[in-house]
């Protein structure tokens, strides 16, 4: 017989090696499961044996011409239903459908199969017919399509699988036992096991016992069929053979009775002793409790003396705030799990499930592998690290210090030696001045040399952010390449600073949604310091780090600005001309961005600097159209949007061609003797000479380009805008009688 083991997504190699184990063969990995050959005693110790699969059905028959519901009919009714299912049986029809046309509705393509098996057991059996039951039938028949294919399945498992029925059913848990399955089988404890030599296992967040009690299983060699062997649905089919499955029940009961070599430590922690109370019962149902050591425990002030000794494992599926509404807590909560590994776990292997990746980054460990796999309908990633030993860090310590000492002291090349040469120049020529003005982040570099087209921004003396602007197609990209390594070779010898934080990115054209796509998850923010304040950065995720270096002049000249103003903040990015706006005293603030992502970040960098009253309102929209809604007036508004943008609100914008409209809206909401600033790193940009016309418009770039990015004049074009003084034109008396005489005749 050919037989479908369906399994959930990225387990079906899991599925297909448990039919290996069963003497399966022609076993295919397919969408949703595995597909092999066998016979009933290979069928029977699937559903006794497999911990991955969450059915087993028995192909039927396959027709892929399939075109209408009519040829579905026509072609089910050539099946003989009266071999699997007599008149005096229940029975029920499922059917999964994907990528068919001509099936709009999957509820009726299963009335057409009940109706052809009806219809055909009639036939056969002087009119008589099966009864339908939804809830509890003795014979499940299963309809899959996909296209114009389809496949004809009877349920040979029965209800699903993954249910062991050693859980309090009244009791929610998100994970279910064939999962935590999964999870096991792709760790490190799992091979220790296969080896013969397993390692203890702790779930620091074991809620219901789930991964515990299925590890326990395993080790125990105690088949997950065993728990439910007389609720399969084979009980009700006519090719069940009662004896055969008695013989394979008894090598299987016979398996779980063997001594075991040896059994390792199963230990369970939880914060919530109803938690702790629900794993006990379940352990108690699953008869593994005496394997089992649960305790209420907060797993952030674990010590080492708590743990096992040796090199063990943990296996975990830490709460990610799927209900949970304080993010701060959550990833708060992932940055300890991270400090505790790495001070307590030394010499473990760790697999940590969450089903949000970007949680994993607070972690703040980099993971050996990771698997995707899901939970429910939500994709959750497995992440497996192991944590060194304090020994076997100092042993990584030295051999670092040691590379980096063999490589500082090698030779640079002729053109790193140049480049060298060119960034020890210009850190001597402006670093006295930017330490004269109490300036830690700043400019070293700006393609001064065309072979080395890159921009080197410094922060805090800590980290280098280089920036290597895209080669054209003609540069050979083998020499690109080498350029680029002798550019950074060359940085770090001139700065001094380690290569772990120089952060490399390169620049290319970014056009539609491109512009605003991550780079990166690391979520790995470092504080810088301007004009006394303080800013989130970070030199990994995106193309920017979350401030712009050029614009230096520009927000101090808002904060000085800004006292007793109304403060507007277009295209507000991370919100930090909006802190040196709030710094200076501005009345109130409004930030307005189309990204989510962004806004957080300025509401994280207000509420460093100590603002987080009332008057700071941040809006998360479409500038322009924002701009439309709303009719408050502003004392000074920044408006730097940037050169080229698409929105969902609206067509694309171009700074060039868009910039009377904006321009215009930003006019409406400025008060009469308010203030626009306006600023734009398009390099060709010209200000429409119909807005110089209306308003008073005065270009300031060159007084707000700091001193680190002179060498490159066009980084920046700055304007303030504001309304005309209308001024009364005095009348002439005489002039005027000559108009109305004239008016007049």
């Amino acid at each position: 017989m050919i037989f479908f083991a369906a399994s959930a997504a990225n387990q079906n190699d899991l599925a297909a090696n448990e039919a290996q184990m069963c003497d399966a063969g022609e076993i295919h990995l397919v969408n949703g499961g595995a597909e092999f050959e066998g016979d009933l005693a290979t069928a029977y110790k699937f559903c006794l044996t497999s911990r991955i699969a969450s059915r087993l059905l028995i192909g039927l028959a396959q027709d892929d011409q399939i075109y209408s519901a009519d040829e579905l009919y026509e072609a089910s009714m050539f099946i003989p239903w009266e071999n699997w299912v007599t008149p005096d049986q229940t029975m029920n029809v499922t059917i999964s459908a994907m990528r068919c046309k001509w099936l709009n509705n999957t509820n009726f393509g299963a009335v057409r199969l009940k109706d052809a098996i009806v219809d055909r057991i009639r036939q056969h059996n002087d009119d008589l017919r099966p009864t339908v039951d939804f809830k509890n039938p003795d014979v499940t028949f299963h309809l899959h399509i996909d296209r114009d294919e389809v496949k004809w399945y009877v349920d040979f498992s029965g209800r699903s699988m993954h249910q062991r029925r050693y859980r309090n059913e009244d009791v929610k848990a998100m994970m279910k036992e064939n999962l935590a399955a999964a999870v096991l089988m792709r760790s490190n404890w799992y091979k220790s096991l296969q080896d013969g030599n397993p390692a203890a296992l702790l779930d620091p967040f074991c809620g219901s016992g789930t991964i515990l009690i299925e590890a326990a299983l395993m080790a125990a060699r105690i088949d997950p069929g065993l728990l439910h062997y007389s609720s399969f649905a084979f009980h009700n089919l006519p090719i069940h053979d009662e004896n055969l499955f008695e013989q394979i029940l008894e090598e299987s009961f016979q398996k779980a009775e063997e001594e075991k070599k040896e059994i390792p430590s199963f230990i369970g922690w939880d914060i919530d002793p109803k938690a702790i109370e629900s794993a006990k019962a379940n352990a108690k149902m699953a008869n593994v409790d005496h394997l089992i050591t649960f305790v209420q425990k907060d797993f952030t002030t674990a010590e080492r003396e708590e743990i096992p000794e040796g090199n063990n494992s943990i296996v975990t599926d830490p709460p990610y705030g799927i209900r949970l509404n304080n993010n701060e807590s959550i990833q708060q909560l992932y940055r300890k799990i991270g400090k505790t590994c790495n001070t307590v776990f030394g010499g473990w292997d760790i697999s940590i499930l969450c089903g949000n990746k970007e949680l994993l980054s607070y972690v703040d460990m980099k993971p050996n592998r990771t698997n995707s796999l899901f939970n429910g309908p939500i994709e959750a990633q497995l992440a497996h690290y192991y944590v060194f030993t304090d020994e076997e860090r100092e042993q990584f310590i030295e051999r670092a210090k040691q590379k980096k000492a063999e490589r500082l002291a090698a030779p640079l090349s002729e053109g790193a030696q140049m480049a060298y040469n060119r960034l020890k120049k210009n850190l001597a020529k402006i670093t006295p001045v930017m330490e004269e003005r109490g300036i830690s982040s700043y400019r070293i570099y700006d393609a001064d040399m065309p072979e080395y087209s890159a921009a080197i921004d410094l922060y805090e003396g800590k980290f280098v952010h280089l920036t290597e602007y895209a080669p054209p197609s003609s540069i050979d990209e083998e020499a690109a390449s080498t350029r680029l390594q002798e550019l950074i070779d060359a940085t770090e010898r001139a700065t001094e600073i380690d290569l772990d934080f120089i952060f490399i990115k390169q620049r290319k054209s970014q056009k539609g949604s491109d512009q605003y796509q991550r780079m990166a998850s690391s979520n790995k923010f470092y504080l810088m310091k301007e004009n006394g304040h303080r800013f989130l950065v970070n030199f990994t995720d995106y193309l920017d780090t979350g401030i712009f270096l050029d614009h230096r002049p520009v927000r101090k000249m808002i904060e000085e600005m800004a006292e007793g103003k109304r403060f507007l903040n277009l295209f507000c990015y991370t919100g930090t001309a909006t802190v040196h706006a709030a710094c200076g005293g501005a009345l109130s603030t409004v930030s307005v961005d189309a990204s989510s992502t962004y806004l957080d970040w300025a509401i994280k960098n207000m509420d460093i600097n100590g603002f987080n009253e009332m008057n700071h309102f941040f809006y998360k929209e479409d500038c322009i159209t924002w701009l439309k809604s709303t009719y408050d007036t502003y004392d000074l508004i920044f408006c730097d949007p940037p050169t080229f943008s698409n929105s969902k609100m609206r067509d694309m914008f171009d700074i060039q061609k868009d910039q009377k409209i904006l321009i215009h809206q930003c006019m409406n909401h400025l008060s009469k003797d308010g203030t626009l600033i306006f600023s734009t790193n398009y390099r060709k940009f010209k200000m429409d000479e119909q807005l110089a016309d209306q308003y008073q418009v005065e270009d300031i770039s060159e007084s707000t380009i700091p001193e680190d990015f002179k060498r490159n004049s066009k980084i920046h074009y700055c304007y303030t805008i504001r309304h005309r003084k209308v001024k009364p034109v005095p009348l002439d008396h005489k002039k005027t009688k000559k108009v109305v005489k004239k008016n007049a005749q």
